[in-house]
């Protein structure tokens, strides 16, 4: 195989290597229909690869006797042939048993088989579903040595900055023993800062941090498209970018960047344009605030969009009749007053944002940690503010825009891992050409699941919550109760302090402390309340007593929209073959219930069962959240590919360089 093979920075892909924008059209359905035909008929499956990570323990013994200087330059000779033939040459099985013995010799972990498995499935182009507390990290560790040792720069992308830090402090210790270097990019660094880590050899970064960092440098290259000096950049003249270009990224909770967050914009803004006046959102809001709905406005439970009926409309124009200006233009009048209507009544407190030192902040709803630095546009972002009583901030002029569904197509080689990928295998090949290679248990799973409880109402539900709670402690096991928002998570809190129950909350105030609030979760007795910041990136520790008593028990209190979300939270409890449980109890006034139930059903649901002091019948209980998340996924299957479709009509209509 060709040097080709190799995606680095060269005389093959250039000095910033990228794919570019992925075919659209009739030749784009034809390539999808072909993967999947060969990924169902003719794919690599996990016996390739457990076959594969066999050789590779095998050849582990020949490394484990070696000193460090010699297998420094095994790493080196490892890597020329690699460089030489591609990363499907017999030296892989080299440069990974090799990163098996640098993790071993750094941590005393080593690796087992299925997690070598799992890196080699990283390596090829393709994402492992492994199951939480299966080593994820430490697959990807040996993934991302491996690549370097071929002289691949590498991303590992993973959820926030303090994981980033995190993992990159372990990795660095063990990529110096071969002269590999590590880098790490948070939000704190200046664009200096993160060129020196993006000169390293693996870096880790969050997914927001490298698009907007990539879309910077798309933007460097575009306004020096018409400048005399970068006219000359083929004689060493141009700037250097903040990135080497996208090579390899390893990205770890897959099919929460690819699936969950792969339709929000990342917007390049410019900040100090002044926007509307502020005396226009002032208007808007109070025009807003005597629109009723049902009468004036519809609200899409779909989506946070509102729609104006026809009397919204013409109530509108006539309270806009005697306004100056801007006002006097209809598709204004409708525009704002439908962005107020939208901050009034689509965004709640505490569920979507947070307030906090006269600010508004963005709630992440995949993670639900803070979306540091985010700002809704078109306004919202100010609307919001004025409802909340905070003092206006600036608006921002949109520079470039990317999301995530079109940014990482553009890797070279992309790769990743996760612990529920099954479901999403036909969108994940479909949108970025991945196919998911199921990575076995280490050790079969003891993880008990109790059937799910539905009450009529809320109080019901957390009255059941907090008696089970009582018992739970009273074992001494730890419990982590898992809520939808900040608010469901500070109702039980207030509960739990009247019923006398010690306990502590993780949400969107507690970002600073999640570490430390997880380190000490998994205690004897411990009760931890928290929303999905608990879900990912986590590992909850639980010490041989627990393990005695039953281990970690997770109440889930939420209706989650996608089932693999649901398995990302009962991972919590029960990893390495530990014993551990998971329940669910539910109301029926959870928020998508009346949001993806028919209505006429929800209606009927309501009455038949208000007065009723026991849980829903088992097959209701069964019926009702397959219903929701069916309909929920189907939605933002639908939401996903519209987004596709819209983005390669631009790209067609506009050809924007760079696609953005």
């Amino acid at each position: 195989m060709s040097s080709s093979a190799i995606p680095a920075p060269g005389l093959v892909h250039g000095i910033y290597p990228q794919k570019k924008d992925p075919e659209s059209g009739f030749h784009a359905h034809l390539r999808t229909a072909g993967l999947k035909l060969l990924d169902s008929v003719g794919g690599k499956g996990t016996r390739h690869y457990l076959r594969r990570a066999d050789a590779v323990l095998k050849r582990h013994d020949k490394y484990r006797r070696l000193a460090d200087q010699q297998l420094r330059r095994e790493a080196e000779r490892t890597g020329t042939l690699l460089q030489r033939h591609g990363l499907h040459h017999s030296a892989l099985l080299d440069a990974v048993a090799i990163s098996r013995e640098l993790v071993h010799r750094e941590t005393g972990l080593l690796a087992y088989r299925v997690q070598v498995c799992a890196t080699l499935v990283m390596l090829d182009r393709r994402l492992a579903e492994m199951h939480t507390g299966e080593g994820k990290t430490l697959a990807t560790f040996m993934a991302a040595l491996a690549a370097a040792i071929a002289g691949i720069p590498v991303h590992v992308i993973t959820a926030n900055d303090f994981l980033v830090s995190r993992d990159a402090a372990q990795l660095r210790a063990i990529a110096a023993r071969i002269g590999l270097s590590t880098g790490a990019v948070i939000t704190e660094l200046d664009p200096d800062g993160r060129r020196q880590q993006y000169a390293c050899d693996i870096v880790y970064c969050t997914g927001k941090e490298l698009v907007f960092d990539y879309l910077r440098d798309r933007l460097g290259q575009q306004d020096n498209r018409h400048d005399l000096h970068h006219r000359l950049s083929r004689f060493g003249r141009q700037s250097t970018p903040v990135l080497r270009g996208l090579c390899l990224a390893l990205i770890d909770e897959a099919d929460s960047i690819l699936l969950d967050e792969a339709t929000t914009p990342l917007i390049l803004s410019r900040q100090g344009v002044s926007g509307m006046a502020e005396a226009h959102y002032h208007q808007a809001l109070k025009i807003a605030r005597h629109l009723d709905e049902g009468l004036h406005f519809t609200s899409l439970h779909d989506s946070k969009e509102i729609e104006l009926t026809a009397l919204g409309r013409a109530t509108i124009k006539t309270r806009c009749h005697h306004l100056p200006g801007l006002w006097r233009i209809g598709r204004f009048q409708r525009s704002t007053v439908t962005q107020a209507l939208v901050a009034l009544h689509r965004y709640r407190r505490d569920h979507d944002y947070l307030v906090r030192d006269d600010k508004v902040h963005i709630i992440d709803p995949t993670t639900g940690r803070i979306a540091e630095g985010r700002q809704w546009s078109r306004g919202l972002h100010q609307f919001i503010e004025l409802k909340e009583g905070v003092p206006l901030s600036d608006s921002f002029q949109p520079m470039a825009r990317i999301t995530y569904q079109r940014f990482f197509p553009r890797y070279l080689q992309l790769g990743g891992t996760s612990a529920t990928l099954r479901e999403a295998r036909g969108e994940l090949l479909s949108l970025y050409g991945l196919a998911v290679v199921p990575v076995p248990l280490h050790r079969p799973s003891q993880r008990q699941i109790s059937a799910t409880r539905i009450y009529p109402d809320a109080a019901q539900k957390w009255a059941v919550v907090i008696e089970q709670i009582r018992h739970l402690r009273a074992v001494g096991r730890p419990v982590l109760v898992a809520t939808e928002s900040v608010a469901d998570s500070e109702t039980l809190s207030t509960l739990l302090d009247a019923a006398d129950i010690e306990h502590v909350v993780l949400n969107a105030r507690q970002d600073a402390e999640e570490a430390s609030i997880v380190a000490r979760a998994g205690r004897a007795g411990a009760v931890t309340v928290a929303t999905n910041m608990a879900g990912r990136g986590t590992d909850i520790s639980i010490d041989s007593e627990v393990v005695k008593r039953g281990g970690l028990h997770v109440t889930s209190c939420q209706l989650n929209g996608a089932r693999r979300i649901e398995r990302q939270l009962h991972g919590r409890s029960a990893r390495q073959g530990k014993p551990g449980s998971v329940d669910t109890i539910l109301s029926l006034q959870e928020p998508l219930f009346r949001q993806q139930l028919p209505g006429w059903l929800y209606r009927w649901l309501m009455r038949s069962q208000q007065n009723r002091k026991a849980p829903l019948p088992s097959w209701l209980a069964h019926l009702l959240p397959a219903i929701v998340r069916y309909r929920h996924e189907r939605m933002q299957r639908r939401i996903r590919s519209q987004l596709r479709r819209s983005d390669e009509q631009n790209r067609r209509l506009l050809g924007v360089a760079g696609g953005e």
